[in-house]
């Protein structure tokens, strides 16, 4: 499967947070992935979905302020780890949590190592969403609770929570290349616990988890809510991000309409995650 990555160059003064607020919009037309590059960013998306009218027509609604040129480019599935191994750099998050690849060196001094393969799957916790994430799970006790990570991509999340003690993870993502992704993470880091599943919330059934993560983005968070809500026991925790913090009062009253209260939210950049229960 072929992706495109679109190249946006900011030119004259530029809002400091134009990465992040472009990203958030053009994460719910399904890019997968960004990266700062030295005059703006760069983003990702399969070419199955990618829309160019789409595309532009995000531009023209939300940035006619932002001045900037984009261009758009295929990218060969066989390119893709060359790309990554080229600039993925080791992760340590909150001080406890190290991510890396496997050609990165372990470290002393944390409490949970994981080794990523670095492909085109989102969440290698360089952006702040995963990085949030982890530094949410990494303030909670997941020992013996059953786990879902819903919009799994490399099964990161997945993976620590089996290694902070979760006796069963359930990871499920739509996307093929993230699901083959985070079945070989699984296996790189011995993790026995963890079912990976392709597809979406109709995967659930009857099935109840404990905590329910979901780093996904708005649109979807919000269309899945209903499902996650009646997958979770009484008094579980659902952590939710993936979203810009204008988004909030939407999920926020999607939770409400469920009895769930914020307990908790962190924000980094123009990103926000939460907890709710």
């Amino acid at each position: 499967m072929n992706y495109i990555k679109i190249s946006i160059a900011y030119s004259g003064t530029v809002n400091p947070d134009a990465n992040d607020i472009i990203a958030a919009h053009l994460s719910q037309l399904g890019f997968e992935s960004f990266s700062e590059s030295e005059n703006g960013l760069e983003g990702f998306i399969s070419e199955n979905n990618f829309n160019k009218l789409e595309v532009e027509d995000i531009f023209e609604k939300f940035f006619l302020d932002f001045h900037f040129l984009w261009t758009g480019e295929v990218i060969a599935e066989k390119n893709w780890n060359e790309e990554w191994e080229k600039n993925y750099v080791p992760v340590v998050v909150a001080g406890r949590c190290h991510i890396r690849a496997p050609f990165h060196q372990k470290i002393d001094g944390v409490d949970y190592e994981i080794e990523i393969e670095p492909k085109m799957s989102f969440g290698t916790a360089h952006h702040e969403t995963t990085q949030m994430m982890i530094e949410l799970m990494l303030e909670n006790d997941f020992n013996g609770l059953k786990v879902l990570d819903m919009g799994c991509g490399t099964g990161v999340l997945a993976i620590l929570a089996s290694k902070m003690g979760a006796k069963e993870v359930l990871a499920i993502d739509n996307d093929e290349w993230a699901y083959r992704n985070s079945i070989e993470n699984v296996q790189k880091n011995e993790v026995t616990n963890i079912r990976v599943l392709q597809g979406d919330d109709r995967l659930l059934g009857n099935e109840k988890f404990d905590i329910i993560i979901a780093n996904i983005n708005r649109n979807i968070l919000l269309q899945q809510f209903d499902a996650y809500a009646n997958s979770l026991i009484s008094g579980g925790l659902i952590f939710l991000s993936g979203f810009y913090e204008d988004d909030i009062s939407h999920l926020l009253e999607k939770a409400q309409s469920h009895k769930f209260n914020l307990l908790k939210k962190i924000r980094k950049n123009a990103w926000v995650a939460i907890i709710v229960g």
